[in-house]
C-alpha cells in the first residue's frame, strides 16, 4: 500500500493527530506508523515529507517527528504531489547517515558520531600545512586526474607489499571511495556481502547503488571465513565489503590467518573484497597488514581515508585497485567529480610529509586509549544493563548489548531526553537485528569527564525503561 492515495490517507491521519497535540509534542515513530497503518517505509516517508512541506511537522533525523510551532506552518504550500509519480519507487535514504553527522544540541553529550572532537584534531598543524601548500607552484592548476603522484605514492606506501603509486587513485574521502567501489564492482540488483553488523554509511551507499546487502556473521575475531564461503556459494555475490581492522561497530580486528583465509575464499569465488581500512591510525597496538598487502591477484580494493584521523573537512582518500577494476574506478571518479581539488591534495601531502603527522598519531594513541578506558570503566560501573561486546585495541567506540527485555528505540529516545546521544544498533544491520544494541563513541566528547557524565545520563535512561 504505497500508492499516492495511501500517502494522502496517511498524511491526513497524521495531520489530524498533530492538530490534537501541542507544538513540540512527539508523533509516533516511522516504525510505529508502519505497524499501526500497515504501510511501507516509502509511504511513511512521503507522507511525513508532505506534512513537513506544509509546516505541520518537523522531522529530526535520528530523533523523531514533532508537531511544528503554529508560526512555522504554511497553509498555502505548493502541491508537489506530482513528483511522487515522476520519481518512482527508488529511494535514497540518508536518515541513518544524517543522524550520525548532525551536531548535538547545546548541553547534550555526544556518545555518537565518528569524528574526533575539535580539541584533539591537529587544527593548527593543518592550518600551517595549508599555508605552505598555498605557496606551492601550480597549486591552483588542474591536478593529474588520478591524484598528485606524490600523494598517490604516500597512500601506496601506507598499504605496503608491492602496491605502487600506479595502483592508487585519490578520491574525495572514504564515503566517496565506498560509493565508487560499489558502483564500479557490482551491477544494480546484484547481491553484496557485508559483515553483520556493519557501517551504516556503507549500507546507505549499497542501497543507493541498487545492491542487495546480504549479511555474513562475525565473532570476536571478525568475519567467519567458512560462513563467507557459504554466502558466496548461496548468493552468487562477487563483492564482499569488510573492515578488517577495528571493525565498526564491534571493534573486532581480523587476525592474520583469517585475513589469508578471507582472501582465499574470495579468490575461489572469483570475487572482489572491498577493504575499508578507515581505522588503521586508531590502533593502539600493531594491527596485521592490510588485506591489500597480502593480495597477489587483484582481489582487493583498498580504501584509506584521512578524514577521520585529521578533520571532517580533509576529504581525501586513497583507493588501491588493479586491472580492469582500477580502470573502472578511475572512470567513476572522473565522471562523478573530475578530480579532488588540488589545494586540498597539496595540504594533505604537506601534512603527512611533516613531523606533525607522526606527532599527531602519537598523541592520538594516548588520548584514545584514555578515552576508551574511561568509557569502558564508566559503563561497567554505572550501566550494568549495557554489556560491552569487547574492549577493542583502539578505535573510536564500543559496541554494547542491552538486556533482551529492553526496547532499543525507547532507550535511545530516553537517553536523548536525559541529555546524551547514542547510536541505535538497528542502523548497523542489513536485515533484522538479533536484539537490542547501541554503539557508544568516545571520540566526539570534549574530555573524559564528559564521557563519565554521558554514561551517568545513559544509566538514568536505562533505569527508566
Amino acid at each position: 500500500m504505497n500508492d499516492d492515495s495511501s500517502i494522502v490517507r496517511l498524511a491526513a491521519t497524521i495531520r489530524d493527530e498533530a492538530e490534537r497535540l501541542r507544538p513540540g509534542d512527539r508523533l509516533p515513530s516511522s516504525r510505529e506508523l508502519m505497524r499501526i497503518h500497515g504501510v511501507s517505509p516509502v509511504t511513511v516517508s512521503r507522507a511525513l515529507s508532505r506534512l513537513a512541506a506544509e509546516g505541520r511537522v518537523i522531522v529530526r533525523p535520528g530523533s523523531g517527528t514533532y508537531v511544528a510551532p503554529v508560526q512555522a506552518r504554511v497553509e498555502s504550500a505548493p502541491d508537489l504531489s506530482w513528483q511522487t509519480v515522476a520519481l518512482g519507487d527508488r529511494v535514497v535514504d540518508d536518515t541513518d547517515v544524517v543522524g550520525l553527522l548532525t551536531p548535538p544540541p547545546e548541553g547534550v553529550i555526544p556518545l555518537t558520531g565518528g569524528y574526533l572532537n575539535p580539541l584533539i584534531r591537529p587544527a593548527r598543524a593543518l592550518s600551517a600545512a595549508g599555508a605552505r601548500a598555498m605557496r606551492r607552484p601550480g597549486v591552483w592548476e588542474v591536478p593529474p586526474l588520478g591524484g598528485l603522484p606524490e600523494l598517490r605514492g604516500w597512500f601506496a606506501g601506507e598499504v605496503g607489499g608491492d602496491v605502487g603509486a600506479a595502483d592508487t587513485i585519490v578520491v574525495s574521502g572514504g564515503q566517496a571511495a565506498l560509493t565508487h567501489a560499489l558502483r564500479a564492482l557490482a551491477a544494480p540488483g546484484t547481491p553484496l556481502l557485508v559483515e553483520t553488523p556493519t557501517y551504516p554509511g556503507a549500507l546507505a551507499a549499497a542501497r543507493a547503488a541498487g545492491l542487495r546487502a546480504t549479511a555474513v556473521p562475525m565473532d570476536g575475531d571478525g568475519v567467519r571465513p567458512e560462513l563467507l564461503a557459504e554466502a558466496f556459494a548461496v548468493t552468487g555475490a562477487r563483492v564482499f565489503l569488510c573492515q578488517p581492522t577495528l571493525h565498526n561497530p564491534t571493534g573486532a580486528t581480523l587476525p592474520l590467518d583469517r585475513r589469508r583465509q578471507v582472501l582465499a575464499v574470495a579468490r575461489a569465488a572469483g570475487a572482489f573484497v572491498v577493504e575499508d581500512d578507515y581505522a588503521r591510525y586508531f590502533a593502539t597496538s600493531p594491527a596485521p597488514p592490510p588485506l591489500a598487502a597480502l593480495d597477489e591477484h587483484g582481489t582487493v580494493v583498498h580504501i584509506n581515508s584521512l578524514t577521520k584521523v585529521l578533520s571532517p573537512n580533509m576529504r581525501v582518500a586513497g583507493v588501491v585497485a588493479r586491472g580492469p577494476a582500477a580502470r573502472r574506478l578511475r572512470a567513476s571518479q572522473i565522471v562523478e567529480s573530475f578530480f579532488v581539488a588540488r589545494p586540498l591534495q597539496e595540504t594533505a601531502l604537506e601534512f603527512v610529509g611533516s613531523p606533525a603527522w607522526r606527532r599527531h598519531l602519537d598523541t592520538l594513541e594516548g588520548e584514545l586509549t584514555a578515552r576508551r578506558n574511561t568509557l569502558a570503566a564508566a559503563l561497567t560501573a554505572s550501566a550494568p544493563a549495557a554489556e560491552i561486546h569487547l574492549v577493542p585495541r583502539g578505535g573510536l567506540h564500543l559496541w554494547v548489548r542491552l538486556a533482551r527485555h529492553l526496547d532499543e528505540e525507547t532507550v535511545v529516545e530516553r537517553a536523548r531526553r536525559a541529555g546524551v546521544l547514542v547510536s541505535p544498533g538497528r542502523i548497523y544491520y542489513p536485515a533484522e537485528p538479533p536484539g537490542p544494541r547501541i554503539r557508544v563513541s568516545h571520540s566526539a566528547a570534549a574530555h573524559p569527564a564528559e564521557l563519565t557524565e554521558g554514561v551517568r545520563r545513559l544509566a538514568t535512561a536505562l533505569g527508566e525503561v
